[in-house]
């Protein structure tokens, strides 16, 4: 019963210090500029067209329906 005391004290005492260095701790995002090229003049890069679906087409191995 004192094991479970001790703890139950020390995980409170953890959420507590958990809570305490969230609230007072320095959190703040580290801020930096961010520059990338940017071509407005080019053609936008050509998709690639979906693949043909195999479902409807009979298989190779099925016996045909005669």
């Amino acid at each position: 019963m004192r094991k479970l005391k001790l703890l139950v004290v020390l995980i409170l005492a953890g959420l507590i210090g958990l809570a305490g260095y969230a609230y007072f701790g320095d959190m703040a995002p580290a801020r930096h500029e961010v520059r990338s090229p940017l071509a407005l003049d080019q053609a936008p890069p050509a998709t690639a067209a979906p693949a043909a679906s195999t479902a409807d087409a009979p298989a190779a191995d099925a016996p045909a329906d005669d």
